[in-house]
């Protein structure tokens, strides 16, 4: 399904997955237009020939529908793949909870705006744009740890609720836009631990070769989009292609 998208919007476009997903379909497609939305600018990508328009937004804040909304109605672009790659695992003052002596409402609900609501938010203000005939791909970054099923170890309360809650609304979403489009295959992902300042605190005790450069975890990933098909929507997808359970 869209095998080779002539528009790719990318959320959270700062990020160093999201930068090297950008590299690689440009790579492969150097003339798809390609919309970046992100907190601060991001630089273009070496190599695409094609349109590029850039906003700088906060999509965890409800304010940003109608903005992004403005944006899609400026470009007059609907694009035929969107990746979201939005999250957040820690801060400066926050990391992954051991226990529940260490939940804190503020950091939690944090978790939820950015790893939930940045999804939803654009979600919302890509629907009224969505045409009965054009095919659409939706994918949103996700991660393993937010299965509820694959779950043996417990502990980092807030990143897996949060996760586990963006895989709900994936499944959510694939509902009603199979309903509105023809053809839509809406899909979370997981990338795999990826060396990017999301991972660098955990990554001591990794084998060296359970942590891919974010240039791997791009390719793996455009491939798995690549191949995608209406068949596939509602599910939560690893790097590899197979399928997680919810």
């Amino acid at each position: 399904m869209l095998e080779k998208p002539k528009s790719v919007l990318i959320a959270g476009a700062s990020g160093g997955i999201a930068q090297a997903i950008g590299a690689e379909i440009i790579r492969r497609h150097p003339q798809v237009t390609l919309l970046t939305l992100s907190r601060i600018t991001v630089d273009m990508i070496p190599g695409h020939v094609g349109e590029r328009h850039h906003l700088s937004v906060s999509l965890e804040e409800a304010e940003s529908i109608d903005i992004v909304e403005n944006f899609l109605t400026e470009h007059s672009v609907p694009p035929d793949w969107v990746i979201n790659c939005c999250g957040i695992l820690h801060d400066q003052f926050h990391g992954p909870e051991k226990s529940l002596s260490q939940c804190d409402d503020h950091w939690f609900l944090q978790s939820i705006q950015v790893n939930v609501l940045s999804h939803l938010h654009l979600a919302r203000a890509l629907d009224g744009f969505l045409q009965r005939r054009l095919p659409l791909l939706w994918t949103s970054l996700s991660a393993k740890v937010g299965s509820i099923t694959d779950n043996q170890l417990g502990g980092w309360y807030s990143y897996r609720t949060s996760k586990a809650a963006l895989n709900m609304l994936v499944k959510n979403l694939s509902i009603e836009w199979a309903r509105k489009l023809e053809e839509s295959c809406v899909v979370a992902i997981h990338p795999g631990t990826t060396d990017t300042s999301l991972s660098k605190p955990f990554q001591s005790n990794l084998p060296p070769d359970k942590l891919y450069s974010p240039e791997l975890s791009a390719n793996r990933i455009v491939d798995v989009l690549s191949q995608l098909a209406p068949a596939d929507t509602g599910k939560l997808l690893s790097w590899d292609g197979s399928q997680i359970p919810w």
